[in-house]
C-alpha cells in the first residue's frame, strides 16, 4: 500500500487542498484512496464533520468512512493539539490515533495523512509531528510555497526529516502567494536539499472534481510519487 504523510514547511501552505487534490487524481486514476486527518482545530462546523478541512478531504476521495475514523480528534480552538490540551484539558490520544489509521489502512489501498502545522507542531510536550509520522511507517510529502523565506523553511524542514530518519517522498510548491518565480524555486530547492520537487499547484479558483484532477495530472509528477 502507498500511504502518504502530507506535512507543510509551516500552516496555512495549503495542506488540506494538496491532500484533496491528490485524492480526486488518484481516485480518477482508479485507485482505492482513503483520508485522514488525524487532528483537526478550529470552529466546528454546523452540520456535517466538525472541521471544514476534514469535509472537503472526505468529499474529495468520496469516502463513506466514519468521522471518528478520518478524525479522531477534533478540537474547538485554533491551536496546535499541545496548546489544546493545555487550554482544554483534551489529552491528544495517541492510540486511538494510531489504531484509526490501522483500520482505514485495511479499507483502502492508498491512505492520505493530513499533518496539522509544520512538521515539528508539538501533540504531546515530548511527542510532536514527527513522532506521529514514525509511529505510521509511511514517508512524508512536504508542501511549500512560494514566499520569500520558504528555502530556509523548506531545508529546516528536511533536516528534521533526515534527523529523524523519515523517508521523504517529494516536495510540491504551492504557487498561491508571490514571491519567488517557481522555475528558480524549484531549482534552488532541489540543489540544495537533494529533494525532487515534484511540481508546482497554481492558485486554483474551481474546486470541482474535474478542475482538480485536470490542474493536478498536468502540474504534479504522480506517476513519479506513486513509485
Amino acid at each position: 500500500m502507498n500511504s502518504f504523510f502530507i506535512t507543510g514547511t509551516d500552516t496555512d501552505v495549503g495542506k488540506t487542498y494538496i491532500t484533496a487534490g491528490l485524492a480526486v487524481s488518484f481516485r480518477k486514476m482508479g485507485i482505492n484512496v482513503g483520508v485522514m486527518k488525524p487532528f483537526a482545530a478550529g470552529t466546528a462546523q454546523k452540520k456535517g464533520f466538525k472541521s471544514e478541512d476534514v469535509e472537503i478531504l472526505s468529499r474529495a476521495a468520496q469516502v463513506t468512512d466514519p468521522e471518528e475514523l478520518i478524525n479522531p480528534q477534533f478540537f474547538p480552538i485554533h491551536a496546535s493539539p499541545y496548546t489544546a490540551w493545555k487550554n482544554l484539558k483534551i489529552k491528544p490520544k495517541i492510540s486511538t490515533i494510531l489504531s484509526s489509521f490501522k483500520k482505514l489502512s485495511k479499507l483502502h489501498d492508498t491512505l492520505l495523512v493530513e499533518g496539522v502545522g509544520g512538521i515539528m507542531t508539538p501533540i504531546l510536550k515530548n511527542y510532536y509531528v514527527t513522532h506521529l509520522i514514525k509511529d505510521m511507517k509511511i514517508p512524508t510529502l512536504i508542501v511549500t510555497r512560494t514566499r520569500v523565506g520558504t528555502i530556509n523553511h523548506t531545508m529546516m524542514t528536511i533536516k528534521i526529516c533526515e534527523k529523524y530518519k523519515i523517508p521523504i517522498k517529494g516536495i510540491i510548491i504551492n504557487n498561491f502567494d508571490e514571491g519567488y518565480d517557481v522555475s528558480i524555486l524549484k531549482r534552488d530547492l532541489e540543489n540544495l536539499t537533494g529533494v525532487k520537487v515534484l511540481g508546482s499547484i497554481p492558485f486554483i479558483d474551481n474546486m470541482s472534481d474535474d478542475s482538480l484532477n485536470r490542474v493536478f495530472q498536468k502540474n504534479l509528477d504522480l506517476k513519479q510519487l506513486l513509485k
